[in-house]
């Protein structure tokens, strides 16, 4: 199949996940400077800190779990765009992750505990729903 050229839905998802991406890293460290000080932030961070309020811990969490799915979501777009493989659910699993990874953040950060896991699952089926027509393939 040939490469399709131009934003498809998937790729449009993608590139809203890298200003989500800058979202979890700047909410991140407002937080962590608003507990620590502007100090802190434009320091070389060699002190010890005195423990981190729970807010900051999570955002530092949610930041964390995202940028360890972030890359397969990347590949994953990318394998199907390259591979002309984008259909009605690639495009549906790309929105499906977008709107579950946003979520994701504030219930994190607000400590929703059933409906972040709840979240997490939409997110991972939405990266599935994106690779599934290229592993079709290799089976």
């Amino acid at each position: 199949m040939p490469i399709r050229y131009g934003m498809t839905t998937e790729l449009t998802a993608l590139a809203w996940g890298c200003v989500l991406a800058f979202v979890h890293v700047f909410l991140a460290v407002q937080v962590k400077t608003r507990q620590y000080g502007t100090g802190w932030n434009l320091g070389s961070r060699d002190e010890e800190l005195p423990p981190a309020r729970p807010l900051v811990g999570r955002l530092a969490r949610a930041q964390a779990n995202f940028f360890e799915t972030f890359p397969v979501m990347v590949a994953a777009v990318l394998i199907v765009s390259a591979a002309g493989l984008n259909d009605r659910w690639t495009a549906i699993g790309a929105l499906l992750w977008l709107a579950a990874r946003a979520l994701y953040l504030p219930l994190y950060a607000f400590g929703v505990r059933y409906l972040r896991s709840l979240a997490w699952t939409a997110a991972l089926v939405g990266i599935v729903l994106v690779l599934k027509p290229a592993l079709a393939l290799a089976f």
